[in-house]
């Protein structure tokens, strides 16, 4: 039998710019566009810092107890899908740390979060059709599967995804939030 893994997400702070670093690599971003320039990452530092304050969405870094080591991020953000507002989520996970069940316990954990809010009904995933190890995360967790779409990210880039659904009145945390 698996270890329950045992994770607790943290809202972003100053100090989680160095994990943008770590984040930024190739490997990480292979199916997102790839790395970011230096501007890039202090904008999306910026943005994640800010996000939790302007009611839009929160960020948090994944860490990993008991040892409290910082091994990646999430978050949810609004945005405009299909014509209606809705919650997007995305994850990552330095890749020493993956396969190991800690992205879907964060996953799992900022599911919550968003649901505790009661301010959307709906969270989506969208991960690419070539990202198998996302796309267990959504079904292991219990999103509906709702077809491939286009999807632009980054901008100016068109890539095929995966649309997953959740319905965020069904969520409870069973992990650490």
């Amino acid at each position: 039998m698996r270890n329950r893994v045992n994770v607790k997400i943290e809202p972003w702070a100053d100090v989680d710019l160095a994990l943008l670093y770590r984040l930024n690599a190739p490997e990480m971003l292979e199916h997102l566009g790839g790395p970011e320039s230096e501007e890039q990452i202090i904008a999306r530092h910026k943005r994640y810092l800010e996000i939790g304050g302007k009611g839009t969405g929160r960020m948090f870094s994944i860490i990993l107890l008991p040892d409290r080591e910082v091994v990646g991020s999430i978050g949810y953000w609004e945005r405009i899908w299909q014509g209606e507002t809705i919650y997007e989520i995305g994850w990552g996970v330095l890749p020493p740390f993956q396969g190991r069940g800690i992205a879907a316990a964060a996953t799992a954990a900022a599911l919550a979060s968003a649901g505790a809010e009661q301010k959307h009904r709906y969270i989506h995933a969208f991960p690419s059709v070539d990202n198998p190890a996302s796309n267990v995360i959504c079904r292991k967790l219990g999103f509906l599967f709702i077809g491939e779409c286009a999807f632009e990210y980054p901008p100016g880039n068109i890539m095929q995804c995966n649309d997953w659904c959740i319905d965020l009145t069904t969520i409870t945390c069973e992990v650490e939030c």
